[in-house]
């Protein structure tokens, strides 16, 4: 087989589209066969990055949105499960194809396992090319005045924006020759990425579309209106003021840099909303910052950031853990967003702080708990994003909340949801309380509670914890980690 007859193997991962993907645009580019391949991974990834079951549940619908974009071009999606290198390596003696291309992927075990598999195909005479597509700036182009990578986002996102603007995205390749002669392939509903007994997605269809089909129309709805009220709306997890494209950058479904390119089209075309994209992207770049620090600093998903939380008295218990999972804590907003999240897969960005600094400071249950629970429980669940969130929290991580930060829950609620729409929405057996004790019911009179039908300590908890004295150990603890400096 000749050079230009032999295969390309184009190894599909994070980058689950067929636009503005430079890796796809160069292997169609050769004119050679073209192989387009999924491998279902759930061997050499480390536990902390293995997809959860919300994260399968996307990546199932996911990966049926990608293969029928790919027939429409007149092509097919290869299925194969295994650990990576072992499925490339039987791939390419079945095919004797010439070359693998594929996006990278800035996880920790991800970086290992391109380097041993790049060792690998040298010595068969494989290609291996590997293309930018997940973020908007590769790691090491962003670097301080002394070569290190940023560790406080400010400086880090000046940088970003004073460098050279992300590449316009490109659109699909055109005329991909296909390889034809049939390979064995599995079926995906025999992954068994969806759950069964019990369902607890069947509701999930009607807030979320998975594939680029679905990014596209999400980016364009905000664009066309929520986009306006975003510094100011974004922090009321009532008001449809966010993109919700999280989970469909996180799986590659669109680039950051579409995103980029629409919002500062808009900007553009419409000075008034300027300041409005401006915030927007620069939460783009938080993300950016996250999988930056982990390129870097790879331990962060795993180990504080600063060193001293290392010694840190976590003191909370399997029972704390599980009250604050299920949404009771006797805290409304709380409550709401850990039910919101088994509802729909998501949580409000406000509200994940609020419910991260209960678990942390409230309740002193380690932040890997908290962690370990997103990544199960979120459609957008990131490595980079989760971990560095939640230690931003903890006060363990770069650039990160300052310890003496702890969220008052019941302030919280009544400043971002002043109305009480999220609170009853997510926790309906609240809902006719008056707004004044919605946030504490606790504090209602017996006769408010009766006429409400809430009943303590029966259809809704008690405060787990007391508030002030909850901030008070908290502050305690942290004080005694300062003193080991």
């Amino acid at each position: 087989m000749t050079a230009m007859t032999s295969p390309i193997i184009y190894w599909f991962r994070q980058d689950l589209r067929t636009r503005d993907l430079p890796g796809l645009l160069a292997a169609a580019a050769t004119g050679q066969p073209l192989i387009a391949c999924y491998i279902l991974d759930d061997i050499s990834p480390t536990p902390e990055a293995l997809p959860g079951g919300a994260s399968r549940w996307w990546l199932h619908h996911s990966l049926q949105a990608l293969a029928a974009e790919l027939a429409a071009c007149g092509g097919s999606l290869l299925l194969r499960r295994g650990a990576a290198p072992a499925v490339l390596e039987a791939l390419l003696d079945e095919t004797d194809a010439s070359a693998i291309y594929c996006s990278r992927v800035y996880e920790p075990w991800a970086n290992g396992l391109e380097e041993g598999l790049h060792a690998g195909l040298d010595q068969r005479g494989v290609s291996f090319k590997r293309y930018p597509g997940a973020l908007l700036f590769e790691p090491g182009q962003v670097m301080t005045q002394g070569g290190g990578p940023f560790k406080v986002f400010t400086p880090f996102w000046r940088h970003c924006r004073n460098t050279i603007a992300p590449a316009a995205p490109r659109p699909p390749p055109a005329n991909i020759n296909w390889y034809r002669p049939p390979l064995a392939a599995a079926e995906l509903a025999s992954w068994g990425l969806l759950p069964v007994k019990p369902n607890w997605a069947r509701q999930w269809n009607t807030f979320w579309q998975p594939g680029s089909a679905g990014a596209g129309r999400r980016l364009a709805a905000f664009l066309a209106g929520p986009v306006n009220d975003y510094d100011e709306g974004r922090n009321h997890p009532a008001r449809e003021a966010t993109s919700r494209l999280s989970p469909h950058l996180h799986f590659g479904e669109i680039s950051p840099r579409a995103v980029w390119h629409a919002a500062t089209a808009l900007a553009a075309a419409s000075p008034a909303s300027e300041g409005q994209v401006a915030k927007f992207l620069s939460e783009l770049g938080w993300r950016e910052f996250s999988h930056h620090l982990l390129y870097h600093f790879p331990t962060i998903a795993t180990e504080p950031f600063k060193a001293q939380f290392g010694h840190f008295p976590w003191a909370g218990g399997e029972a704390a853990l599980r009250a604050w999972q299920r949404g009771h804590t006797g805290y409304p907003v709380v409550d709401a967003g850990m039910r919101e999240l088994w509802a729909t897969g998501f949580m409000h960005n406000r509200i994940r702080m609020v419910v991260a600094s209960f678990l942390t400071k409230h309740l002193l249950v380690h932040w890997r708990a908290g962690a370990r629970w997103f990544q199960d429980t979120l459609v957008d669940a990131d490595l980079a994003n989760n971990s560095c969130g939640w230690q931003w929290v903890a006060g363990s991580g770069a650039d990160a909340s300052p310890y003496f930060r702890i969220f008052n829950p019941v302030t919280q609620g009544e400043r971002f949801d002043e109305e009480g729409r999220y609170i009853r929405r997510w926790v309906p057996e609240l809902a006719l309380l008056p707004d004044r004790y919605l946030n504490q019911p606790w504090e209602a009179p017996p006769a408010a509670l009766a006429t409400a039908g809430v009943r303590l300590g029966e259809n809704y908890p008690h405060p787990m914890v007391d508030h002030r004295s909850a901030r008070e150990s908290a502050l305690a603890a942290y004080g005694a980690l300062r003193e080991r400096k």
